[in-house]
């Protein structure tokens, strides 16, 4: 996951409702690491990740599977319905 911090240090409000919508679903046990795009500083770790990918949304989801390409996901409803429920019904079959 990769989530932004605004120029005046403070966490993108979309962001923040995202890991607590992660949180109480118990999905954010899933999420492998949480990187952050610092918004004043364009060679942070997520910026970096953010322009290699051209992504302009935050939060923003990389998966990667063995041997594909790494997916972007930009709606976490998206990833939650695409990705995590899937991962989860299987892991219980």
């Amino acid at each position: 996951m990769v989530k932004k911090i605004l120029a005046d240090g403070s966490p993108c409000k979309k962001c923040g409702e995202v890991l607590e919508r992660l949180e109480q679903s118990g999905h954010i046990h899933r999420i492998d690491r949480i990187v952050e795009a610092y918004e004043n500083d364009p060679f942070s770790e997520g910026m970096q990740i953010a322009t290699m990918l051209n992504v302009e949304k935050a939060p923003f989801f990389v998966v990667e599977k063995p041997g594909e390409t790494p997916e972007v996901y930009t709606i976490y409803f998206k990833l939650v319905k695409e990705v995590l429920e899937k991962e989860t019904a299987e892991e219980s079959r």
